[in-house]
């Protein structure tokens, strides 16, 4: 088994206006904010809870 970390692509595909805004939070500390943008995050359970929080807000890809 190798070192190398797993490691997510999260993409924002839906705006967060219009939900609560602790979820407008959550994308900004994926490191989100704009429809479409994509960031690439190391896959563990704190990021996995966020995405989970956000999830009909954004795309999740495994890497």
């Amino acid at each position: 088994m190798s070192d190398a970390k797993k490691t997510l692509r999260i993409t924002q595909i839906k705006s967060s206006i219009g939900y609560k805004a602790d979820q407008g939070k959550t994308l900004k500390a994926l490191g989100l904010g704009k429809i479409g943008r994509t960031v690439e995050q190391v896959d563990n359970p704190a990021v996995r809870g966020m995405i989970f929080k956000v999830k009909h807000l954004v795309k999740v890809e495994n890497i």
